[in-house]
């Protein structure tokens, strides 16, 4: 009997829609194009599940918060659940309020939304969120505490609350090899 071809119509779509939305755009002093950071985040949650639809949120959950996307265009691509996992992961920013002066209000929003959300927007929000320690702990390994610089928020205290944080929502998710690399990339960065 034949293994049955998988079917990566919708992800193959979302990937292409998030080359799209985020293209010309640099991952904040990398100097590379913003679209790495989805693709290893959809990497990341492709060793947890094969699920096409939290693949392509995970593809997709920087669209709404950096681009002109909004979770309505998302809904009308890819249908209610992708669009509700993308909504889960996308910081609301203040009328008003620099980025600076909402970090701290926007982060503590993130992780209280992310403790209480469903499994399947924990999954992708660990991809992105991994994906982010990884970068901080190779640029970290290189350029020490010059590194927060590059950040709205400057301090690593800050830095060091908001990913034991994430941590702590995420912990549903402690029995995954990604999880156990978070938390090791965690410790590794903020334990002096």
């Amino acid at each position: 009997m034949a293994n049955k071809p998988l079917d990566t119509r919708l992800l193959d779509r979302a990937i292409v829609f998030a080359v799209k939305a985020h293209s010309g755009t640099e991952r904040r002093g990398k100097g590379f194009p913003y679209i790495v950071h989805p693709m290893e985040a959809m990497e990341i949650v492709a060793t947890i599940t094969s699920d096409q639809e939290l693949l392509a949120a995970a593809a997709l959950h920087d669209t709404v918060e950096d681009t002109s996307v909004t979770i309505e265009d998302l809904r009308r691509e890819f249908g209610d659940r992708v669009a509700e996992i993308v909504a889960s992961e996308s910081d609301v920013f203040m009328d008003g309020v620099s980025e600076e002066d909402s970090w701290h209000d926007r982060k503590k929003a993130a992780i209280d939304r992310l403790k209480n959300a469903p499994y399947d927007a924990k999954v992708v929000a660990l991809g992105d969120k991994l994906s982010n320690m990884r970068a901080i702990a190779r640029d970290y390994a290189v350029v020490g505490d010059e590194l927060w610089n590059i950040f709205h928020a400057k301090d690593p205290k800050d830095h060091e609350w908001h990913y034991r944080s994430l941590a702590d929502s995420l912990s549903e998710l402690a029995g995954t090899p990604a999880y156990q690399e978070f938390e090791k990339l965690i410790n590794q960065v903020f334990t002096k």
